[in-house]
């Protein structure tokens, strides 16, 4: 039951994606410019995106397990710390090149775009470079 309603849960996140407009680059870049001819309309998306999750939270919060029986698995760690501010800094100056986020990378590469999959292929590669590097710090350590 927990691979369909996975499956389920990413294929309503994906049409959100898409009808949202998050999948395309241009969009994106818009609501990013406000220098410029700035786009407000994906603002909406996120306010929407918030309060679905901090509801969410709230709720699974008071939970001891998820609606089909597993474990929750809530973040404990709420101090800001290098590592974070970094990591935002590295998927905001993306967000901003590319007008790509991973979901709607995700979305946009089953799509066909081609921008997808040069975005997608770098991810994958950030992701490898990450790894490794955790690999090598936890050596040192």
């Amino acid at each position: 039951m927990s691979a369909l309603s996975a499956f389920a849960a990413g294929l309503v996140f994906g049409i959100g994606l898409l009808v949202s407009g998050m999948t395309d680059p241009g969009k994106v870049i818009g609501f990013l410019d406000v220098a410029g001819s700035w786009d407000p309309s994906l603002a909406l998306v996120m306010a929407g995106a918030v309060f679905v999750g901090a509801f969410a939270f709230s709720l699974a919060r008071r939970r001891a397990q998820s609606f089909f029986g597993g474990a929750m698995q809530l973040p404990r760690r709420r101090d800001i710390d290098l590592r974070l501010v970094a990591g935002a800094i590295v998927f905001g100056i993306g967000w901003g090149l590319a007008g790509f986020c991973p979901g709607p990378a995700l979305v946009s590469l089953g799509a066909g775009q081609d921008k997808a999959v040069v975005f997608v292929l770098a991810m994958l590669a950030g992701m490898l470079a990450y790894t490794a590097a955790e690999r090598f710090r936890g050596e040192k350590s």
